[in-house]
């Protein structure tokens, strides 16, 4: 059995500085920590209970695999679109409230990676731990 003790996603963007201007400036992520230096430096950003890496370059300009998706729980995502359209974030999908009851709305980061904000109502499975 593997014991994890820390996890985090690593994206190669191929436009380093794009790619932390969108992540740390639009979306407003916290920096956990940077290391090396130059534009490939590293940034890792906090992700709720997980990670985000930003480190050094894609070599390909290639559009996103569409099999990635990032998927970022937030309050509210009413009030996330608001934020993000005055930050001239590109909406590829506008909040929806799905069949299986959450409400998502779409972005992208700069190389094409779907990002999906997702609000999980009051009264949600998802809200429900047994036990607790």
């Amino acid at each position: 059995m593997v014991h994890v003790l820390g996890s985090r996603i690593l994206l190669r963007p191929t436009d380093p500085d794009r790619s932390r201007a969108f992540y740390g400036e639009q979306l407003g992520l916290a920096v956990f920590r940077e290391f090396g230096t130059g534009p490939e430096r590293g940034t890792v950003y906090f992700l709720g209970g997980g990670f985000l890496e930003l480190s050094g370059r894609s070599g390909s300009s290639a559009a996103a695999s569409p099999d990635v998706r990032l998927w970022l729980q937030v309050e509210d995502v009413a009030a996330a679109h608001e934020e993000l359209v005055a930050e001239g974030v590109e909406i590829v999908r506008p909040p929806v409230e799905e069949p299986w009851g959450l409400v998502e709305m779409w972005i992208a980061d700069p190389d094409g990676t779907p990002v999906v904000l997702v609000e999980v109502p009051a009264g949600h499975p998802l809200r429900y731990r047994p036990g607790i």
